[in-house]
């Protein structure tokens, strides 16, 4: 069934059919995203962890001052057609707006298509939380990368005191329309760049707190976007689409993006479980990099490497997998193929065990950093990478 609403229509019409706004200096820019991923299978192989007759609530903190807002909903990864309902939106002020696509509340999206939303005239404040309520009937697998989600049964409110949960869901950007349009910097990782283990609901995730710094550093001028995916590689296909599959849908068709910092590899170096069936070599793995890096400079796009995080101890840790990861991150130092380098190894890395994370930045898998370690990683980027004069500079356009 599709609802037609009149006042979305007229606010679409508003926002983008008015000769004053076609005069207007303002554009979109990503605020906010989450990578498309396939359903995760956590639970049982026939049935990954989805949603049946419920209400999914998520409070997304914007990284871009906004006057409209415009959602990006992804069934680009499913395995069949997303129908969602009566989705609203309500920045600070509490008031809340039907959330509409050409006018209908209800959609149902096709396998390998992503929708864009009708905007919203919702003013926000950077750093402000933008809670978007959706319901989904069900049964429903989420289709974008893990973020912190409240639920409720069938399709009522969901209170900001129901427990968090991390778990797929469907909204894959909010768009910002604005004045001051900031450059773009994209994470680009697997786990550690989503903040896999992070702590819940905490914006603790590497990500986000260099956002902050470059916030801090250089007003308005800078927004950190995260597409990062637990499990992701390089090279092969995992739990979702390589780098160089994934590039075009999650970096190229983002709006002002000047800069990706890239972190991934671990993944491939690794054995899959059995000592047996090593990961790929380093070899491959660059091979990789030198691709995505040619890529992105045909876009203008820098391209900036992250050294690949210390994994002894953990569970498919093995020398092989170590003498691998010393040769990528050789690459990245020395090579001069990146536009800047960010240590994460250095700054994470036990001074007594190097091949290992020091205790205190790591969870107890020894692959994973815990807040403390997300917060080095975040400080061990250097902001001159991004402008010449971090502690004092202009606002930078893309």
């Amino acid at each position: 069934m599709i609802r037609v609403g009149c006042a979305a229509i007229a606010l679409a019409s508003a926002l983008l059919g008015s000769t004053a706004l076609a005069q207007d200096a303002s554009v979109w820019r990503p605020a906010w995203t989450a990578a498309a991923a396939p359903a995760r299978f956590d639970g049982t192989p026939e049935a990954p962890l989805g949603y049946l007759d419920q209400t999914i609530r998520q409070d997304i903190r914007v990284g871009v001052a906004a006057k409209a807002v415009r959602l990006r909903v992804s069934n680009e990864l499913g395995q069949e057609p997303l129908t969602l309902r009566d989705m609203t939106a309500a920045g600070p002020d509490g008031r809340m707006l039907p959330v509409a696509f050409g006018g209908a509340r209800e959609i149902i999206i096709p396998v390998g298509v992503a929708l864009v939303s009708d905007p919203l005239a919702i003013d926000l404040k950077r750093s402000d939380l933008l809670t978007v309520s959706l319901h989904a009937p069900g049964p429903t697998r989420g289709v974008v990368r893990r973020t912190a989600v409240r639920l409720g049964q069938s399709d009522t409110a969901v209170s900001s005191d129901a427990p968090l949960e991390r778990r797929q869901s469907f909204i894959s950007a909010v768009y910002a329309l604005t004045n001051a349009p900031p450059a773009v910097v994209v994470a680009l990782g697997d786990s550690i760049t989503e903040g896999a283990t992070s702590t819940l609901g905490a914006d603790a995730d590497w990500p986000s707190v260099l956002d902050r710094r470059l916030e801090a550093a250089c007003p308005g001028a800078f927004v950190v976007v995260n597409a990062g995916i637990s499990g992701n590689q390089v090279v092969r296909d995992g739990r979702s689409p390589n780098v160089r599959a994934r590039l075009d849908r999650d970096v190229l068709s983002l709006p002002g993006v000047t800069h990706v910092l890239l972190i991934e590899g671990i993944n491939d170096i690794r054995h899959d479980g059995n000592p047996n069936n090593p990961g790929r070599s380093a070899d491959e793995v660059i091979a990789s990099y030198r691709q995505i890096i040619s890529r992105l400079h045909l876009r203008g796009v820098k391209v900036i490497g992250g050294t690949l995080t210390a994994f002894g101890g953990s569970e498919r840790f093995d020398e092989r997998s170590e003498t691998a990861r010393q040769t990528i991150n050789a690459f990245i130092r020395d090579s001069g193929e990146f536009d800047g380098v960010a240590d994460f190894d250095l700054a994470t890395r036990n001074p007594d065990q190097p091949d290992a994370l020091r205790l205190d930045f790591g969870r107890e898998d020894r692959l994973h950093p815990n807040d403390s370690g997300y917060e080095a990683m975040a400080q061990a980027v250097d902001l001159s990478l991004f402008t010449a004069e971090a502690s004092a500079c202009g606002r930078a356009r893309p």
